[in-house]
């Protein structure tokens, strides 16, 4: 017997009695089969069963698998950064900060296979809209800053491509992992170093 089907039986009242805990443990293992299986494989019957429950209860808590996958990424979403000082006095200390934020984020279980998911053409259209809006988009509007603010502040070049310097940051883990080799030691200084030397900047000793 499942453990909504418990929570009924013992409830004595009209109607069912949500186990809150159901949500839980169906969010855990939708983000497992999201990250590993990829949304197209994704089994709102598998994921029912891996978390001892029934697919009607998936079903009437997230009607769609679309609605599903975007729970659990809400689910495994990073709680949002610390708040950084508004002026920003020292930009390269904000760009390695932030840096040490991702990967910390990146590195948890299952990130990087989520990131391979919202890569393949079946993944919904939906769900890859939240994954933009919700994990990419604050990222690198947050790195934007940054950069601008020592554009500004004359700390790199007036016409410093902040575009192509956005995509080097983040994207140089993502090489990285696809090539197998292990983080090198201090990442998000050296990286931030090399990304400030090539907008034609002087990283701080």
């Amino acid at each position: 017997m499942t453990r909504e089907k418990l929570a009924t039986t013992s409830s004595g009242s009209r109607g069912r009695a949500r186990d809150i805990r159901i949500d839980a443990d169906v969010l855990a293992v939708a983000s497992r089969h999201l990250a590993s299986r990829g949304f197209d494989a994704m089994s709102l019957t598998a994921i029912a069963d891996e978390a001892g429950t029934t697919r009607q209860a998936v079903y009437r808590r997230w009607p769609t698998k679309s609605d599903l996958a975007s729970a659990a990424m809400a689910a495994m979403e990073d709680p949002p950064a610390p708040a950084r000082a508004a002026t920003l006095d020292d930009p390269f200390a904000d760009l390695v900060a932030e840096l040490a934020d991702f990967q910390q984020g990146v590195s948890r279980p299952g990130r990087m296979s989520l990131v391979g998911t919202m890569l393949q053409d079946s993944t919904d259209p939906d769900a890859l809209a939240r994954y933009r809006e919700r994990v990419i988009t604050p990222r690198r509007r947050r790195l934007k800053t940054i950069l601008t603010s020592a554009q500004k502040g004359g700390l790199i070049d007036s016409d410093a491509d902040l575009e192509v310097g956005l995509t080097m940051l983040t994207g140089s883990w993502y090489g990285r992992a696809l090539s197998g080799a292990r983080p090198p030691a201090h990442w998000p200084r050296r990286t931030a170093a090399l990304v400030w030397r090539a907008l034609g900047g002087t990283p701080p000793d």
